[in-house]
C-alpha cells in the first residue's frame, strides 16, 4: 500500500504540473448588468468545456487573460437570474457587455443560499450536481453517491451500499456532521447522527448537495464539527418531464424509480412525484433490505415569491449486520452474521412535511421562511438468549424445589418521535460591495423510547407485550445567525459570521444517589467565524478563515451518567487557509487546516459511576492536514478529476481503561500523542473519464484509504489496513425522437476483487495475566455490479 500512496501522490504532482498550459496572449474583459442597466456584482463567468472563469466584481466587470483564439461559449450566471450564453469570436482582445433578466419566476435556490458557502465564504466546500449524482445513482445510498469527494470516507453495514450505510469526513463521524435538507436540520436530535438509510433513494429527488469541510457557515441543527452536508430537493422545473429508472445487480439488488412532474400550469403551479423501491439481499448473510420511498412536492410560484409544500417519507425493512464479523473469521467466512433469528430487524419508518416560502420583499431584501413537521416510529426486533427475567422487571419463576431466573426471549425496543419547527433568512443583497444574511430557527424533538416482551419461553408474571422500560425525552434548539460579506476592493472581500445556538434537553438519567430520575439539561453556545479572500489575478486567489463550533453530548452520554460524571460540551476552533487556480485546462486547489478540540468525547474504556462505559472528555486533541483538488483536461476526450488529503490526527494525552477479570478492577495505561480512532492520515480519490464517442463516458474510478486505528492507543494490532479499490463505469446517452433520453449505465464495482474493511470496532481486558483483544470487522464486497437504464420522458 505505501507504493499505492507513493504512485497516485507522484502521479498526482506529474499531472499538476505537465498540465498546466501554455500561456496564450488573448484577453476577454465586460461588464454584467441587470435589465436596469445596474451593476450586478458575483455574477459567475465561465469559459463552457474549460475549467477557466471568474467572477463579476463590485461594479460589475470581470476580465479573463490567457484565452485560446477561436470562438468559445460564454455562461453568464447570477442567483435569481436567468443564464445566458453568449457566443464570442476571438482573434483579438475583446469586450462584451452582457445583460441578465430576472427569472420569470422565484428560484428554489434562494432558500438555501443563506447556509451554503459561495466564493467569498474562505472555507473547503464542494458543489454537487444532481448530473454527477445521477451517474452512480444506480441503487446505492447517497453517502456512496459522494465518495469521491475530498476528505469522505465511505462504509455499509451490510457491505454493498444499501442499507445502512454512512461515511466520515475528515475523520469525523455522523454524529459531528451536519446534516440540512433544504435549510431543515435533519441528523437525529438525541444521537445526533444521520441515517441515510430512513430517506431511501433520497437522492432521486436532490438537485444539489453542498459538502462544507470544517466548522463551515454558520447553518440549522447539529453542530458541524467534521462538515457540513447541505442538500437541497427543490428544482423548479418549467417543462412536464417523466422519467423511469430500472437498475439492478450483484445480492439481487433491484432499484426501481418512477417521477414524473407537471411544469408550470397556468403560468404558476407546478407538481412534482417519485415513487421508488430498493431491495437487496447484501454482501453479509442475511443482511437485506426493503426499502421503500415517496416524495411529493407542489407549489406556487410568482415572480418575486413562491411557496412549496414537500411531502416525502421513508420504510425500510433491514435485517441487521451489526455486530460485524470477529477477526478470526476474516479467511474463511467474511459474510458471516451472528445474527441467526429469522426477523432480527430494524423496522421503522419516517415522515417529512415541510412548508418552505421565500419573498422579494424589495430589490435589495428577501425572505425565506420554512415551517417543517416530522414523524418516525418503529422498533429494532432481537433474539436474546437466556436472559435474566429481573432485567424485565419480571420475578423467577418457582416450580416445587426448581427457580427459573433466565430465560430465552423476542423484544422489540420501540422509538416514537416528533420533530418539528420554524427557520428563516433574511437576505439582503446591495448589489454593490455588501451582502448580508440573518437568519435561524426554533425546533423542538420529542421522543418516546420503551421495549418490549413479545415473546419469552418462561413468560413469568409478565402479560401480552410486556412493557420493560418507557423512556420520554425532549430537546429544544434555538440558533440565531448574522452573516456580512463585504467586497473593500475589487480584489479583497471580507465575511464576519456570528451564531448564537441554545440547547435544552430534558431526560430520564441517574443523579447523584444512581437512581433513574427526570433531570435537564441547558447549554448555551457562541459560534464566531471569520474570513478573506484575495484575488492575485483573474485566474487565482488566496483565502484564509477562523471558525469556532460547539456540540453538546449525545443521548447515551447523558442518560448513561450522573451529574458528576456528565461529559462537558465539545469546542472547536478551526483555522482554514487555501489557494484556487483555474485555467483553461485545469482547476486546481490547496486548503490547509488545522482544527484544535478541547474536551473532544471519546471512549477510554473507563467505567462511571453507575457502571456505565461512557465517553469521556480528552482536553487536548487536534487534525491539521491539506486537501488537495483537481481537475485537468489531459485530451480533448480524456479528463481527469482527481483530490487528495494527508492529515495528523492526534490525542495529546490519552488513558486506557481495561477490565481485569484477574483482579476484578480496572488497569490503566497511558499513552501520548496516539492518533485518534478513525481518522486515516492519507485518502485519495481519482475520477479518470474518456469519452471516445458522443454520448459514451468511460470512467475509471479509483479511492485510497490509508490505515484507521479503531482505538485511539495507536495499537497495531487494532487497526483497518488501508484499502484502494478501483471501479469502473460505462455510461451511454441516446436521445431519440420522441423522448428526452435514454441512459444505459453500468458500474463493475472493485474490479480487482480487494478484499477490505472499511469499519470495524475492539475491545481489550485482562485475563490470566494477558491482554486480549476482541477485533469485530465490516467487510465490504468483492467484485460486483450494477447496471440500469434511465428513461427520460
Amino acid at each position: 500500500m505505501k507504493k499505492v500512496t507513493a504512485y497516485l501522490v507522484g502521479t498526482t504532482a506529474l499531472v499538476l504540473l505537465t498540465c498546466l498550459p501554455s500561456w496564450a496572449q488573448l484577453s476577454l474583459s465586460g461588464t454584467v448588468s441587470d435589465a436596469d442597466g445596474g451593476t450586478l456584482p458575483g455574477a459567475a463567468i465561465a469559459v463552457e468545456g474549460t475549467y477557466k472563469g471568474t467572477f463579476s466584481d463590485a461594479n460589475g466587470a470581470f476580465r479573463l487573460t490567457n484565452l485560446k483564439a477561436g470562438s468559445v461559449q460564454v455562461r453568464v450566471s447570477l442567483l435569481g437570474f436567468e443564464p445566458v450564453l453568449q457566443s464570442v469570436e476571438l482573434r483579438q482582445d475583446a469586450q462584451i457587455a452582457v445583460s441578465l433578466t430576472k427569472t420569470a419566476v422565484a428560484i428554489d435556490e434562494v432558500v438555501v443560499s443563506a447556509t451554503r458557502a459561495n466564493q467569498k465564504s474562505a472555507i473547503a466546500y464542494t458543489n454537487v450536481s444532481v448530473k454527477e449524482l445521477n451517474k452512480q445513482n444506480l441503487g446505492q445510498d447517497i453517502p456512496l453517491l459522494l465518495n469521491f469527494t475530498p476528505s469522505l470516507v465511505t462504509t455499509s453495514d451490510a457491505g454493498a451500499g444499501v442499507g445502512y450505510t454512512g461515511f466520515r469526513i475528515r475523520g469525523s463521524d455522523a454524529t459531528r456532521i451536519n446534516v440540512t435538507v433544504n435549510g431543515i436540520p435533519y441528523n437525529d436530535a438525541e444521537s445526533q447522527g444521520t441515517f441515510w438509510v430512513n430517506m431511501p433513494d433520497l437522492a432521486s429527488s436532490v438537485s444539489s448537495i453542498q459538502i462544507q469541510r470544517g466548522v463551515g457557515t454558520s447553518t440549522n441543527g447539529a453542530g458541524a464539527f467534521g462538515a457540513s452536508v447541505n442538500v437541497q430537493t427543490n428544482s423548479f422545473e418549467k417543462n412536464p418531464y417523466g422519467e423511469v429508472d430500472v437498475s439492478g445487480g450483484s445480492f439481487n439488488t433491484l432499484k426501481t424509480t418512477v417521477k414524473a412532474g407537471s411544469g408550470l400550469l397556468n403560468n404558476h403551479f407546478v407538481v412534482d412525484a417519485r415513487l421508488s423501491r430498493i431491495t437487496s439481499d447484501g454482501y453479509i448473510d442475511r443482511a437485506s433490505s426493503n426499502l421503500k420511498s415517496f416524495y411529493v412536492s407542489s407549489g406556487w410560484y410568482g415572480r418575486k415569491s413562491f411557496v412549496r409544500l414537500n411531502v416525502f417519507s421513508g420504510m425500510e425493512k433491514t435485517y441487521q449486520a451489526w455486530n460485524g464479523v470477529p477477526e478470526n473469521l476474516l479467511k474463511t467466512n467474511r459474510t458471516y452474521n451472528s445474527y441467526t433469528y429469522d426477523n432480527e430487524v430494524d423496522n421503522y419508518q419516517q415522515d417529512h412535511y415541510q412548508l418552505i416560502s421565500s419573498h422579494e420583499l424589495s430589490k435589495n431584501w428577501r425572505l425565506n421562511a420554512s415551517l417543517h413537521y416530522t414523524q418516525g416510529r418503529g422498533y429494532y426486533e432481537q433474539y436474546r438468549a437466556d436472559n435474566k427475567l429481573s432485567d424485565y422487571g419480571l420475578p423467577s419463576i418457582v416450580i416445587r424445589d426448581s427457580t427459573i431466573s433466565k430465560t430465552d426471549l423476542i423484544r422489540r425496543q420501540w422509538l416514537d418521535n416528533d420533530f418539528y419547527g420554524a427557520v428563516f433568512s433574511l437576505d439582503y443583497n446591495s448589489f454593490g460591495k455588501l451582502t448580508a444574511n440573518i437568519g435561524g430557527g426554533w425546533n423542538k424533538y420529542t421522543g418516546k423510547h420503551y421495549g418490549e416482551v413479545i415473546w419469552a419461553r418462561f413468560a413469568s408474571t409478565s402479560n401480552i407485550r410486556q412493557r420493560y422500560y418507557d423512556n420520554d425525552a425532549t430537546k429544544t434548539d434555538f440558533n440565531l445567525y448574522g452573516k456580512v460579506y463585504y467586497q473593500f476592493t475589487s480584489k479583497f472581500n471580507a465575511y464576519v459570521d456570528l451564531q448564537v445556538r441554545t440547547v435544552g434537553y430534558s431526560f430520564l438519567g441517574f443523579n447523584q444517589q444512581g437512581q433513574n430520575v427526570q433531570q435537564d439539561a441547558d447549554l448555551s453556545f457562541f459560534n464566531p467565524k471569520a474570513g478573506v479572500t484575495y484575488a492575485l489575478n483573474d485566474r487565482s486567489s488566496v483565502y484564509a478563515s477562523y471558525g469556532v463550533g460547539h456540540r453538546e453530548p449525545n443521548r447515551n452520554d447523558y442518560t448513561q451518567s450522573t451529574p458528576a460524571s456528565r461529559p462537558k460540551a465539545e469546542t472547536l476552533n478551526d483555522w482554514e487557509a487555501g489557494y484556487k487556480l483555474q485555467t483553461q485546462r485545469l482547476a486546481f486547489s490547496a486548503n490547509l487546516f488545522y482544527m484544535k478540540y478541547k474536551n473532544e468525547l471519546i471512549l477510554t474504556g473507563q467505567i462511571n459511576d453507575v457502571g456505565a462505559q461512557n465517553r469521556v472528555n480528552v482536553p487536548k486533541s487536534y487534525r491539521a492536514g491539506i486537501e488537495l483538488e483537481a481537475g485537468t483536461v489531459l485530451a480533448k476526450q480524456l479528463r481527469w478529476n482527481v483530490n487528495a488529503s494527508f492529515s495528523q490526527n492526534k490525542v495529546k494525552s490519552f488513558t486506557e481503561y481495561l477490565d481485569n477479570y484477574d483482579t476484578g478492577k480496572q488497569t490503566i495505561n497511558q499513552y501520548t500523542n496516539t492518533d485518534i480512532a478513525f481518522a486515516p492520515n492519507t485518502i485519495v480519490g481519482s475520477q479518470l473519464l474518456y469519452t471516445p464517442a458522443k454520448g459514451l463516458e468511460i470512467g475509471f474510478l479509483s479511492k485510497y484509504v490509508g490505515k484507521q486505528y479503531m482505538d485511539n492507543t495507536s495499537n497495531e494490532n487494532r487497526k483497518l489496513d488501508a484499502y484502494f479499490v478501483n471501479d469502473l463505469r460505462f455510461i451511454y446517452t441516446l436521445k431519440p425522437k420522441g423522448m428526452n433520453e435514454i441512459t444505459f449505465s453500468l458500474l463493475l464495482n472493485n474490479v480487482f476483487a480487494e478484499l477490505y474493511e472499511s469499519n470495524g470496532y475492539t475491545f481489550s481486558y485482562l485475563s490470566e495475566g494477558k491482554t486480549v483483544t476482541e477485533n469485530y470487522y465490516y467487510p465490504q464486497a468483492g467484485r460486483n455490479f450494477l447496471a440500469g437504464v434511465r428513461i427520460k420522458f
